[in-house]
């Protein structure tokens, strides 16, 4: 399994967007200038998080994207949610029964609940942690100086 950059991306955008203050905004052209997204497909994205209400988008000369939600209250698996989807990562595809000549019946797929396993696990994690606690991360980190800048850069160019 690989997770699409939209993903990435997106986490990313949310955690800019926790750098705000409570009144602010920033533009997507910012924001995907800054993550090196391309404006089109960022768009596409940001009307995701839109939707799944973890972002808000406020119209007008002054508008932008601002955050819908506490960071406590963002998972990282609904940002992934609102990106790819609630689908499954493993869908059998019936080689098995194939391979054994299983009539309707009797299919099977050892790998199903393996799969299955590993992505309740994976879940898990991604529930577990919110943009908050990716926040707090990074700022506990040796980042210091660069968060520094970034949050220089983030009140440059929000809009209030």
């Amino acid at each position: 399994m690989q997770m699409k950059t939209g993903v990435e991306q997106s986490v990313y955008a949310v955690m800019l967007l926790n750098m705000l203050p409570e009144r602010a905004v920033l533009h997507s052209e910012v924001i995907s200038e800054q993550l090196r997204a391309s404006p089109t497909y960022f768009q596409k994205l940001l009307r995701k998080l839109v939707a799944a209400d973890i972002i808000k988008s406020v119209p007008g000369v002054k508008g932008g994207f601002k955050l819908n939600k506490d960071p406590e209250d963002i998972r990282v698996y609904d940002i992934y949610v609102a990106i790819e989807g609630q689908q499954s990562l493993y869908s059998p595809s019936g080689i098995l029964d194939d391979m054994l000549e299983l009539e309707k019946d009797d299919r099977c797929c050892v790998l199903e609940e393996l799969m299955d396993e590993a992505e309740a696990a994976w879940k898990k994690v991604l529930k577990r942690e919110t943009i908050a606690s990716l926040s707090e991360d990074i700022n506990s980190r040796r980042f210091t100086d660069n968060i520094t800048d970034l949050k220089k850069w983030v009140e440059e160019k929000m809009v209030v």
